[in-house]
């Protein structure tokens, strides 16, 4: 599948100008992440070295080596949200989810990552979930938000 999702990615965007950015963006949309393999071939069909790929893959925080949990939450930590208690929001997500932002629960459920503004500050402190934008967060209704995502995962196992 990685194979596939990669040659797709190329087949569509190796041929333009500059066309690593677009290249990237097709594997992640399709896997989720940037395999290791992965590097290695996009730096050959683009005529690039691997250090150059890796560097952008490293360098964009869209981009992750890792396949991300079956959600995606990035927290908004800019200064709107903080001066409305976002700093309290992620400790108590950290917390709740058991990991750190950057990193996966380990039920792999969650991803939790910062985000530094969503353009929601009059509704603030705001969330994006699986890409749907959530404002005006308190303790009570993030706690809901994460135990609607965790629920169905305690309910698999």
């Amino acid at each position: 599948m990685s194979s596939d999702a990669i040659d797709q990615a190329l087949a569509a965007s190796g041929h333009l100008p500059g066309g690593l950015l677009q290249v990237l963006h097709g594997i992640a949309d399709r896997l989720g992440h940037i395999p290791p393999d992965a590097i290695g071939r996009v730096a050959a069909a683009l005529n690039l070295s691997r250090a150059e790929v890796h560097g952008v893959v490293t360098f964009y925080h869209d981009f992750r080596s890792e396949p991300p949990g079956r959600h995606v939450l990035k927290l908004c930590r800019a200064e709107a949200c903080q001066a409305m208690g976002s700093e309290k929001l992620a400790a108590a997500l950290e917390q709740r989810l058991g990991c750190n932002f950057g990193e996966t629960s380990p039920d792999g459920t969650v991803t939790l990552e910062p985000v530094y503004c969503l353009g929601n500050c009059a509704a603030a402190p705001s969330l994006l979930l699986d890409g749907q934008l959530r404002g005006r967060l308190s303790e009570g209704r993030l706690a809901g938000i994460v135990d609607a995502l965790v629920a169905p995962a305690k309910e698999r196992a």
